[in-house]
C-alpha cells in the first residue's frame, strides 16, 4: 500500500510513500547532507513521517550540527576573550557574573552561553576600546558582598545616617 491516513490533519490516503529524497540541513553556515530518505509525506498538510532507519540519520545529523554549532560558537568566545587579553576568571567577573567553571564550558562548546553574553562578547569584538567603560561601569554594579551587618543590643537606639 503506497497511501495511508495522515495521523496529523487526518486526510484519508493522505500520506504517500517517498524513497530516495536526499535533505541538506543548514545552521550558521554549516550543512550537513542526508541522502537515501524514505518515509510518508501527506499530499495535503506537508507532514513527513521518517522511516525508523532515516530517522535515525536524521537525527544524527541534526544532533551533528548543533554541536558543530556549539564549538563553533565557542571558539568565537575564546578568540574574542583573548583578543581582549583577558582570563576566564576576569571575563566571568566583568561580564557573565556565572561561574568560572560555566564559562569554560561555553568554550569547549559544551553548552551554550546565554545570548546576552554572546551579544557583550560580539560587542567588545568590535569594539574594543568599550572594555574600559565596562570595567568602570562594573564598579559597583555587583551587590554581592556590598552589604555589612551590624549587631545591635536591644536597648541600644539605632540613629540614621
Amino acid at each position: 500500500m503506497n497511501t495511508q491516513q495522515c495521523f496529523s490533519c487526518g486526510a484519508p490516503e493522505g500520506m504517500v510513500h517517498f524513497k530516495g529524497r536526499g535533505e541538506t540541513l543548514s545552521a550558521k553556515g554549516m550543512e550537513r547532507r542526508i541522502d537515501d530518505m524514505s518515509g510518508w509525506e501527506c499530499q495535503k498538510c506537508g507532514e513527513v513521517e521518517l522511516d525508523d532507519e532515516c530517522g535515525q540519520r536524521y537525527s544524527d545529523a541534526c544532533d551533528e550540527l548543533v554541536l558543530a554549532c556549539r564549538k563553533m560558537i565557542g571558539n568565537e568566545m575564546k578568540r574574542i576573550r583573548r583578543k581582549l587579553h583577558l582570563t576566564q576568571k576576569e571575563t566571568v567577573q566583568l561580564l557573565s557574573g556565572g561561574g568560572h567553571n560555566a564559562f569554560s564550558r561555553y568554550e569547549r562548546g559544551e553548552v551554550l552561553p546565554p545570548k546576552a553574553l554572546m551579544l557583550l562578547m560580539r560587542l567588545l569584538d568590535r569594539y574594543p576600546h568599550l572594555l574600559a567603560d565596562a570595567r568602570n561601569l562594573a564598579e559597583g554594579a555587583d551587590l554581592r558582598g556590598a552589604f555589612k551587618f551590624t549587631e545591635h543590643k536591644e536597648q541600644e537606639a539605632l540613629t540614621t545616617s
